[in-house]
């Protein structure tokens, strides 16, 4: 594999060597921060730019918080390979994740959603921590996440970026723009991955990631008058992807539905189409109105050994905002209404439960949002929503937010604002299906699965320094957060090792997330970030109190970047490495397993360290070369009774550390400005 690596790289640069030697311009860009922390604004926001990105492979959303300590990254099963993500210690369906401001993982999309975005399409994100703004929805518990996708007007003519890795998984993206006229601006985004070999680096008989392909294609329209204060966004998005896991020995084609070798597939093909429309009024820059819609459908056909779950979605979201200000600029508000449907058709066949779980849900929304800010020190967002969902229910949504600067280069953030939720039990614990493990839902006559809406209070607060050390530019910061749950879908791993149960919280549920966060520029170009994070997450489960399983305690954070000065053509070397050290994490309960299928109580604690290193050949052409987990942490026992698949103890769910070990990259960007 290493030898079909080298000989792609070097055929990638023999062809572009030549062809970026023919282009002369030089463009001389100022530095600037890659991860961006500012302190005038009034919610708790970090924004990683795409030179952030550039940092690691990136090859999906996903794969792009592998820098930033605010994000947690996880191992969700020993099989799928895909990655997600944490933040405040609540997993993924507790944040609001929207591309553009537009809901997009959502419902169907929960477990591989992150996965379906391609890295290089990323222009920016904004992760904001807590309570988000009520003009995005009433779902936001934990946070929000926001993408912006590069902007037709903004993009270059060409880019082409080529990776391949030891795990055998080669992807490549090629953007292609076009200027229309002075108004219209159109790009086209291809996308293709695959990983193509088996790879069983702990042999335990299983494929560490999973054979698959992926096609995403997106086509992005932009309308631009500034004159007349018009501008719209059409984006037309079509991704087929394929995945396939289990035993070495496995053929789709002969043994699904057999117990001759365990298996599994997940197929996802989805469509989206979104529209943006917003018009600033020429004679008051201050006022605006914007439209927003978007369709989406979302197949996915999918078997896990003798389990089975299908689910397909089709949604229409809308939303319309008014913005203009009160008296003068330092009162602003905006204010609408939104409209969500979704039609749901899903079927589970799992030990206990073989039936459909059809329905439709549909909510209409008004919301009005105000902001003052005296341009100096203070500012506040104060914002409410009121919603009549047909199985939710009526309900009204606040949320806060506060910003003070007591003295320069010092900003103290507080929030506290409510959410609500639907939880898809299935669809956002698929990892449960690679098991054995009967599944039973307590119904208590609640409006989805038997069960009743989460409900959950989210408190913050934040301060951030900024000073200098040794003549060189530093902050520290802390940030705590507290997420009290009203209401709770709980997922019980601790009754039996053969039993999942989910029941309506009865007790108490929260979150504790601290955070202290300290980084400095050692040297021109050279500079370190650092972060520890504790966390205390505890849940009355049937059996009593108890730590959600597979969440470290204690985390610490560190990244190094270092770049050399950009000499002439923008020849220059960038080195990164990352170091993530976890805590012991309580694991689920597998006492009753003979013994050596059984878990300790809590995992050991372990480090993850990742590099890259990017040779810049000039502004047009650069190859990069990375590892992650180069120091080859490996769980010793990834899947229990995995000699015995389909008996009673086989599980793949319970994974808190990498499973494939070692694994190196290497790529190329080429770009025609």
């Amino acid at each position: 594999m290493h030898k079909h690596l080298a000989l792609l790289l070097l055929v990638l640069y023999s062809v572009f060597s030549s062809a970026q030697d023919t282009l002369q311009t030089v463009k001389i860009e100022t530095r600037s921060k890659s991860l961006k922390k500012s302190f005038t604004t009034t919610a708790n926001i970090t924004t990683l730019t795409s030179k952030e990105l550039l940092k690691a492979a990136c090859c999906n959303l996903a794969e792009s918080f592998e820098t930033n300590p605010s994000i947690d990254v996880n191992f969700p099963d020993a099989l799928t390979g895909t990655k997600q993500i944490k933040m405040l210690g609540l997993t993924s369906p507790y944040l609001m994740i929207t591309e553009e401001n537009i809901p997009s993982v959502r419902g169907a999309s929960q477990a591989y959603g992150l996965s379906f975005t391609p890295g290089t399409w990323v222009e920016s994100i904004q992760i904001t921590k807590g309570a988000g703004s009520v003009v995005n929805g009433y779902e936001s518990i934990s946070g929000q996440i926001n993408t912006e996708l590069i902007k037709p007007i903004n993009d270059i003519p060409f880019f082409l970026n080529v990776y391949g890795s030891t795990d055998s998984r080669f992807e490549v993206n090629t953007h292609f723009n076009r200027k229309i006229s002075d108004k219209w601006s159109s790009s086209l985004f291809i996308h293709g991955n695959a990983r193509v070999a088996k790879n069983d680096m702990n042999d335990d008989g299983f494929l560490d990631n999973p054979l698959g392909k992926q096609i995403n294609v997106l086509n992005r329209w932009q309308y631009n008058d500034a004159e007349k204060g018009w501008v719209s966004f059409i984006n037309f998005r079509y991704m087929n992807d394929e995945k396939q896991t289990g035993q070495i020995g496995f053929d789709k084609d002969r043994d699904r539905g057999t117990t001759h070798f365990w298996g599994s597939e997940i197929n996802t093909q989805r469509l989206d189409i979104t529209t943006k429309i917003g018009y600033v009024f020429p004679e008051m820059p201050f006022q605006s109105i914007g439209f927003q819609n978007a369709f989406n459908s979302h197949d996915q056909d999918s078997y896990f050994g003798l389990n089975q779950y299908n689910i397909r979605q089709s949604s229409y979201y809308s939303n319309l905002i008014f913005s203009s200000i009160i008296n003068n600029t330092m009162n602003k508000f905006s204010t609408g209404l939104n409209f969500t449907y979704d039609k749901y058709d899903e079927f589970v066949l799992v030990p206990n439960i073989d039936r459909n779980f059809d329905r439709i849900d549909n909510s209409v929304g008004a919301f009005f949002e105000y902001t003052y800010d005296n341009t100096d020190n203070f500012s506040v967002v104060a914002g409410g929503r009121f919603d009549k969902h047909n199985r939710l229910g009526a309900f009204f949504t606040p949320r806060l937010h506060i910003r003070y600067n007591p003295w320069e280069k010092g900003v103290l953030r507080a929030s506290a604002g409510r959410g609500k939720r639907a939880a898809n039990i299935f669809a956002e614990n698929q990892q449960l299906f690679a098991s054995s493990r009967a599944f039973d839902v307590l119904n208590s006559n609640g409006k989805r699965y038997g069960l009743d809406a989460e409900i959950a209070w989210n408190y913050g607060l934040s301060f951030m320094q900024g000073f200098s050390l040794f003549g060189k530019s530093a902050d520290i910061g802390f940030d705590f957060f507290r997420t009290d749950f009203q209401n709770q879908a709980v997922v019980d791993l601790y009754q039996m090792p053969q039993q999942v149960v989910f029941y309506n919280l009865d007790g108490k549920s929260f979150a504790n997330s601290f955070q202290l966060e300290f980084n400095v520029e050692l040297q021109k170009h050279l500079n370190l970030r650092t972060a520890y994070k504790y966390y205390d997450i505890q849940t009355d489960f049937l059996s009593g109190s108890s730590e959600r399983p597979l969440q470290a305690k204690h985390r610490f954070f560190g990244n190094l970047a270092y770049e050399t000065h950009i000499k002439e053509k923008g020849r220059q070397w960038k080195f990164d490495f990352t170091y993530n050290w976890m805590g012991k994490q309580k694991l689920p309960f597998t006492g009753t397993n003979p013994e050596s299928e059984r878990l300790p109580e809590f995992s050991p604690s372990f480090s993850l360290m990742n590099m890259q290193v990017t040779r810049t050949f000039s502004s047009t052409f650069e190859m990069y070369l990375g590892g992650e987990n180069i120091g080859n942490y490996k769980q010793e026992k990834a899947i229990l009774g995995s000699d015995n698949p389909f008996g009673p103890n086989f599980d793949a769910s319970i994974v808190y550390a990498p499973v494939f070990g070692q694994m190196y990259y290497a790529g190329i960007r080429f770009k025609i400005k």
